[in-house]
């Protein structure tokens, strides 16, 4: 009987284990896109208010 279980406990495990580092890579790229957008409105910021102290 142990053997029965030890295998489905098993693939399991590497099943959750898997999809853990699945997720971490998607948050991971969610938080690249979202620096990435923060970074160009900053510096769209910055670029319209030097254009609008030089008027």
């Amino acid at each position: 009987m142990k053997k029965s279980i030890l295998k489905p406990a098993l693939l399991l495990l590497m099943l959750v284990s898997l999809t853990g580092c699945e997720l971490a890579g998607d948050i991971f790229q969610a938080g690249v896109s979202v620096g990435v957008f923060i970074v160009i409105a900053v510096l769209i910021l910055i670029v319209w208010l030097i254009f609008k102290m030089k008027k």
